[in-house]
């Protein structure tokens, strides 16, 4: 069930001003670090490429968008280092957005969570040491089968990632709201996989890719074209690229409160 939360953090969304000023540089080498929450139904940052080069088909140069991925693991776990160092992932130049991904589940005890803050706060400050902006992708809730499925998760989990976000100064791509939201409006258009109710289905990954177009370009989805060659009939992408943009007007609305 989506509900408003009552914490008002001061967020900016990152790449706000973007769509509407097309002289002005937009992320173009954007470095996802995660797990299988990004890596399933061809790779989140796969769609959101593809979203990008659409919507922004007269900039200069290529876009390059590259995924670090490890099954099951904390954000902690990564060598956040290491992917920094272009030259050792195959990207040309530094990156201009790094969005960062914890495990499902570190915002369920209070000891995962502090660990994870702090990993936010220290990848963080490397990130921008390198010159890139950094910023978290909310992780969403479990859903049936899953048997930690509990209908106060994405309270806890939004939470989480906002005061993650407010103690590194890094902004959030609300991608658990927005499954939130839309199980809210129609409960029977699966997000997840049916066989274990945390990994997102196709529809759920193109939801996430629509929301972390937003948060790094801003503007709206209008006119969006892209269904993942044909794969995601045309109303579902429509729907969820409506889901995509309520939930991000609301969530600045309530930053701003």
């Amino acid at each position: 069930m989506f509900i408003r939360l009552a914490l008002a953090l001061l967020i900016t969304i990152a790449g706000g001003t973007a769509a509407a000023n097309p002289n002005q540089a937009i992320p173009q080498r954007v470095l996802f670090v995660g797990n299988s929450y990004l890596y399933y139904n061809d790779s989140l940052h796969n769609h959101v490429e593809r979203m990008a080069i659409e919507r922004h088909p007269n900039t200069l140069g290529s876009f390059a968008f590259t995924s670090a991925t490890i099954g099951g693991v904390k954000l902690q776990h990564h060598n956040i280092d290491w992917l920094l160092a272009t030259d050792n992932i195959g990207v040309d130049g530094p990156f201009q957005t790094v969005i960062m991904q914890g495990a499902s589940f570190e915002p369920l005890t209070p000891e995962d969570r502090a660990t994870f803050q702090a990993t936010a706060v220290r990848y963080a400050d490397k990130v921008r040491a390198h010159g890139a902006e950094p910023m978290l992708y909310m992780t969403h809730a479990y859903v049936p089968p899953h048997p930690r499925t509990d209908a106060n998760m994405i309270n806890i989990v939004a939470q989480t990632y906002q005061e993650a976000a407010k103690a590194a100064q890094a902004t959030v791509a609300p991608v658990g709201l927005a499954f939130a939201r839309s199980y809210q409006q129609r409960p029977d258009f699966a997000l997840h996989k049916a066989f274990d109710g945390t990994h997102p289905n196709l529809r759920g990954t193109y939801l996430g890719a629509c929301v972390v177009y937003l948060a790094l370009y801003g503007g709206n989805l209008d006119g969006l074209n892209y269904d993942y060659f044909g794969r995601l009939p045309e109303a579902e992408a429509r729907y969820l690229q409506k889901i995509a943009e309520q939930t991000m007007d609301a969530f600045q609305a309530a930053a701003q409160q």
